[in-house]
């Protein structure tokens, strides 16, 4: 018997077969932002549930459990959206766990999808058998799961590991928060984009770029090495993800840093820099002791790791 993971984004939903080893089988993705959210996020999860279902022939009595990796700030205890720091209509407050009970009688776990990567990665991942890791996220935002003596780290509400929203810049740039200076307004690809469209508009820049509209992450590593001013953009902001990294390892003392996200492609021209910088800047008992790579299960985390919580929690849910 198998399990379904279930990954929730702002954009898409994964939903995938995963066996009991972590090997993921059959998986399709779905648009849920198709009419900016009017349609709640949760009932295309449940309707696209159902085809799915039917899709592969699956019986809700061969399966074990179904695990759900979410956006936003998840309440693991209630299987629900504490928080969406207002990005996404109709979706906080969102009782994930209870909606999917109407449907499926059998296990159902819920957590935040940083944190699923990184239970993920411990499984079957970059961060195999570490006693000790910490998983960040770069994209839109920044996010990461924090893995301690073996156990995900969800402190009292199930919402721990917001990595992107701790300071880093005293009175710096506002966040969605609310609070000032936060990592990811400095750390993420979206704040790497803004620096190079500000530096565009300001004329700093040669034409090796798309126009502004066009510029994403992909874009300006791929034009990487042929603008000296793009060069030191972006050496810059390699060296704010390694302030908050650097704080990161002081805080939690990890053996595996592993870096998430469509930038932790770019092993040359951004984890192997990262990791001259970071190391640079962390005491040298730490340094001697951490490994930051890229993580390594891509698309396929967030379903994977919602899965190993299922296992490992699922019946103990059911049991509350």
């Amino acid at each position: 018997m198998n399990y379904i993971g279930i990954d929730i984004g702002g954009t898409q939903v994964k939903i995938g077969i995963v066996d009991e080893h972590g090997a993921v089988g059959k998986s399709s993705a779905y648009d849920v932002a198709f009419d900016g959210y009017d349609t709640p996020i949760i009932d295309t999860v449940i309707a696209k549930l159902s085809e799915f279902m039917q899709e592969n022939k699956l019986e809700k009595n061969q399966l074990r459990g179904i695990g759900v990796s979410a956006t936003g700030q998840i309440d693991t205890k209630e299987g629900k959206v504490a928080g969406a720091a207002g990005h996404i209509k109709n979706w906080e407050g969102c009782n994930i766990r209870e909606c999917i009970k109407k449907v499926y009688t059998g296990p159902v776990t819920v957590m935040n999808d940083a944190n699923c990567a990184a239970l993920a990665e411990q499984w079957v991942g970059g961060a195999k058998d570490a006693l000790d890791a910490v998983v960040v996220t770069i994209g839109t935002g920044v996010g990461g799961g924090i893995i301690a003596n073996s156990e995900i780290l969800c402190g009292t509400a199930g919402g721990a590991g917001e990595i992107g929203h701790f300071t880093i810049r005293n009175n710096g740039k506002r966040c969605s928060c609310g609070n000032r200076g936060c990592y990811e307004q400095y750390a993420s690809t979206t704040a790497l984009v803004r620096m190079v469209k500000q530096a565009q508009k300001a004329g700093r820049l040669k034409s090796v770029l798309p126009g502004s509209c066009d510029i994403n992450g992909r874009t300006i590593f791929e034009a990487a090495g042929r603008d000296r001013y793009l060069d030191e953009i972006l050496d810059k902001w390699i060296g704010y993800v390694a302030d908050g990294l650097a704080s990161i390892i002081h805080i939690f003392s990890p053996k595996v840093v592993l870096i998430g996200g469509g930038v932790s492609a770019q092993k040359e021209k951004f984890i192997e820099p990262l990791r001259v910088k970071v190391l640079n800047r962390i005491m040298p008992t730490y340094a001697k002791t951490v490994t930051i790579e890229a993580a390594t299960l891509g698309n396929a985390a967030g379903m994977v790791g919602a899965v190993y919580y299922c296992i490992k929690h699922g019946e103990a849910k059911e049991s509350e």
